[in-house]
């Protein structure tokens, strides 16, 4: 997981450098809260920033793998236990 956090880093501060409408597309793709960003941004401003929207990139992701597997679980409910 570390290995994974430091080249999302990596590559997200090359895209705040270099291609900086590709980031906000990515995040807006991914649905990043743009509000949570610009806080966590501006309390740890002496931070990799890179760093910062890595963990915000990957704790969504997981969020999403986590609704789809409770969704899939309610799914698989018998039809006598279901409503």
């Amino acid at each position: 997981m570390e290995l994974l956090k430091e080249k999302l880093s990596r590559h997200i501060n090359h895209l705040i450098q270099d291609d900086f409408e590709k980031l906000v597309s990515l995040l807006y793709r991914v649905d990043v809260s743009e509000t949570k960003l610009k806080n966590l941004l501006h309390k740890h401003r002496d931070e990799n920033a890179g760093s910062i929207i890595a963990n915000m990139i990957i704790e969504r992701q997981l969020q999403k793998i986590e609704s789809r597997k409770k969704a899939k679980d309610s799914r698989d409910i018998s039809d006598e236990e279901k409503w």
